[in-house]
């Protein structure tokens, strides 16, 4: 199997009330799965199920225990906090990502039991998780699922605002340029483009936009960008869905603020998505 990443499996949100987030995404159209918890863990989940990818919103259900520093993120902000690359040997990625000096790495299981009205159901993964200063402090890891089959229900990837997938990420960052050579690391320099200070990295489904402060500004120009601090933050997503004017409508029929950019997609501020800057675009 490749060790490549397959591409953007999952983006992280971190959330401060793991039953309010939930509702709030329902608000806006989305679908969420049942409640997750992580085995052994303090940290539980909602997802966001789409066709190829996902949103996870985590949550903290019992702070005496382990959170992988969900804690301290949330002592600061909720919203964006973390980008799950797909891969299909955690292995091989492991061993990839040490050779191109990422750290000294090897896989680490995880377990999270999924708690439907039909009974739990366990699911388990395999992570691969580079040394945050290896990649500039980025939240980024890979993840293996061990148990696909049991992930995505029929009726989990319906959406009333007809969402799909994942279509960006912009990352804004003190100095985007280092952030792109680690980048180039992980997915290989040709997965890199740059145009004037902004690189893409195409990631084999939704792209990474790298950025400075005032260049993310310009790109999104409907959101009022933070500027980071000593690590690079997670600031705006975009995620396609099928009709952004159905989209629209169903925002404005659940009372939930918006605006509509020159191109016609959605704009949610992050008020309004639990710290999340989001962008509704056309499939």
């Amino acid at each position: 199997m490749s060790a490549r990443p397959t591409g953007v499996d999952h983006v992280i949100v971190g959330v401060r009330d793991l039953a309010d987030a939930t509702e709030r995404w329902r608000r806006l159209g989305f679908t969420p799965t049942p409640r997750g918890r992580h085995v052994g863990w303090g940290t539980a989940n909602v997802c966001i199920m789409l066709e190829r990818d996902y949103i996870e919103l985590l949550g903290i259900v019992d702070p005496a225990r382990f959170t992988a520093d969900l804690d301290r993120f949330l002592a600061e902000r909720q919203g964006l906090m973390g980008v799950a690359l797909g891969t299909a040997d955690a292995a091989a990625t492991a061993a990839a990502w040490q050779a191109a000096g990422l750290g000294d790495l090897a896989p680490r299981e995880l377990g999270r039991v999924l708690e439907t009205p039909a009974g739990e159901v366990a699911l388990r993964f395999a992570n691969v998780i580079p040394e945050r200063a290896a990649l500039d402090g980025l939240r980024l890891f890979a993840c293996q699922h061990l148990t696909p089959e049991r992930l995505r229900r029929p009726q989990w990837l319906v959406h009333p605002n007809g969402a799909i997938g994942l279509a960006a990420c912009t990352i804004v960052a003190r100095n985007p340029a280092l952030l792109a050579e680690r980048l180039g690391r992980v997915f290989g320099s040709g997965a890199l483009t740059a145009t004037d200070r902004v690189t893409a990295v195409h990631t084999g489904s939704a792209v990474l936009l790298l950025a400075g402060p005032d260049d993310a500004q310009h790109l999104h120009p409907g959101f009022a960008i933070d500027r980071p601090g000593d690590v690079p933050l997670l600031q705006v997503l975009a995620v396609r869905v099928r009709d952004p004017d159905a989209t629209a409508d169903l925002l404005h029929r659940h009372e939930v603020p918006y605006r509509r950019d020159a191109a016609g997609a959605v704009l949610v501020a992050p008020e309004h998505a639990t710290g999340v800057a989001l962008e509704l675009v056309a499939a």
